[in-house]
């Protein structure tokens, strides 16, 4: 007893001893730098003073209930968002998994075994005197315990292993917030796209109406002997060019809208009708929040993520590189060994081992080095692939910074531009009609004003897809106070697991 008590002490030692002398091996993971670039190149008139936090919910600046209700429908049944969801839920795992190698294993194990040994094994008992037989012993061997072991993280294995994993789920969420904010980028991008599909068609229709009354004008000026065959020939030709864009239009529409239904988890044929019934202009806000480029390394999940992955990939050059020490462990036994199974559980069938134990790779052909060389490999890799992700952020505000505002102000020019085509075709008319002027100039003003028309409306579009690209660009969509998934977040009534 006084020895089992002393091989105690020196295990209970060991075990304080190794855990107080602990390191962690490889490099301490240090955050990169935020970009040097202060200030965009292209500053907004309308962008001082705006309240970045706007940028969590940006389309509701737009004041269009209908996208309201759209990008609640997406963040509630799209589906790639839930696939997202799920893999946060695995990578939620693998952290638990990993914190679980700071506990030690227990095993319970038990067996029975029915014995008889060969008369003809090497060892066998010899014959009993006075016989040629050898008496053979049958016998049944039973055992029932807990084997144990225990990881002593001298060398930080352990610890670089949850610490990759913490920041590997760091970069899942922060990859849902990504898919968030693309996912309501792209619903008010197709949202406006269909709105001006409707606006076009909708001044494709009435052009063509106003065409078919010139039509009508020229005929009957032929039918008087006022007006040569040829002006009603033009007028025709002029009329069916114009009603050819409708259909094109029209299926441009349609594949946007099928485009949503996606986007709203939503079945093609029943996607629900998104037009007004009176068609209202696209207001776009006139107070746009813009950050400085630094706050991206905060705004954008993207960004998050790649540092995330970055931290992560830092980690596991640490678990590699402690292959290179050896790995101490506190193993231990307890059951009961017994012959007589009515006998097993009785306290003089008791056993028990316990002791420190240590396995150090001395040869292995040089896939260690090998392996943490790879590690490190990854994490120059993850190092450019962050900063290339802070480049192209920062690309995408400027691009789209620039896009607003020469877009506003051609779509300026180009309102100006209908509104003084409108004016010209009435003129025309009426001199026309008093045979002041040819049917030349009525055709030139009516397809001019057409064209300024349905520029204005496509660039009324553009101005808006372009503040969405802007908020996108920003990393607006999502707000860390109501989108850091719960454990139990992708878990609904509709969704079932096999």
């Amino acid at each position: 007893m006084v020895r089992d008590r002393r091989f105690e002490r020196f295990a209970l030692a060991f075990v304080l001893g190794s855990i107080a002398g602990s390191c962690t091996v490889g490099p301490d993971y240090v955050a990169p730098a935020p970009p040097t670039q202060d200030a965009w190149s292209r500053a907004l008139t309308t962008s001082a003073g705006g309240d970045a936090s706007a940028l969590d919910a940006w389309w509701t600046q737009f004041h269009d209930p209908v996208l309201d209700e759209l990008v609640a429908s997406a963040l509630a049944n799209n589906r790639d968002l839930r696939a997202a969801l799920w893999r946060i839920e695995a990578a939620r795992a693998q952290l638990g998994i990993a914190r679980g190698e700071w506990f030690p294993d227990v095993d319970g194990t038990g067996s029975y075994t029915r014995l008889r040994p060969s008369e003809h094994a090497l060892g066998a008992p010899p014959p009993a005197p006075g016989t040629d037989s050898i008496d053979v012993d049958n016998g049944n061997f039973t055992t029932v315990g807990l084997d144990a072991s225990w990881e002593l993280d001298v060398f930080g294995r352990i610890r670089r292993s949850v610490e990759s994993a913490d920041a590997a789920l760091a970069a899942s969420i922060e990859d849902e917030r990504d898919l968030r904010v693309v996912l309501l980028a792209d619903v008010a991008a197709l949202y406006f796209e269909i709105r001006t599909l409707e606006r076009r068609i909708a001044l494709a229709t009435q052009n063509a109406d106003s065409q078919s009354s010139t039509l009508g004008l020229t005929q009957r000026r032929l039918d008087v002997g006022m007006a040569p065959s040829l002006d009603v020939a033009q007028a025709e030709a002029n009329l069916a060019f114009t009603r050819s864009e409708i259909p094109a239009l029209t299926e441009a529409r349609e594949l946007a809208r099928f485009q949503l239904a996606v986007l709203l988890g939503e079945e093609p044929a029943k996607l629900r009708d998104c037009s007004h019934t009176e068609f209202a202009p696209l207001l776009a806000p006139d107070a746009l929040a813009v950050p400085p480029p630094a706050e991206l390394l905060r705004r954008r999940p993207d960004i998050r993520a790649a540092e995330r992955r970055l931290a992560a990939q830092i980690a596991r050059i640490g678990v590699a590189e402690a292959d290179l020490y050896p790995r101490f462990s506190l193993t231990g036994s307890y059951g009961y060994e017994s012959t007589d199974g009515s006998r097993t559980l009785t306290s003089d069938s008791r056993t028990f081992a316990i002791g420190p134990s240590f396995r150090w790779n001395l040869f292995d052909g040089g896939r260690i080095r090998n392996a943490i060389a790879a590690e490190r490999a990854f994490a120059e890799e993850a190092t450019a692939l962050y900063e290339n992700i802070v480049l192209r952020a920062l690309a995408e505000g400027e691009s789209a910074l620039a896009s607003v505002e020469l877009e506003r102000k051609r779509m300026a020019e180009l309102e100006t531009a209908a509104a003084a085509g409108a004016r010209a075709v009435d003129a025309v008319r009426t001199l026309y009609e008093g045979g002041l002027t040819d049917f030349q100039n009525v055709l030139d003003a009516e397809r001019t004003l057409f064209q300024a028309q349905d520029r204005h409306a496509a660039s009324q579009g553009r101005v808006a897809q372009n503040l969405v690209r802007l908020y996108r660009a920003l990393g607006g969509g999502w707000s860390a106070s109501t989108t850091s998934p719960e454990p139990s977040s992708p878990t609904t009534e509709t969704m079932d697991l096999p």
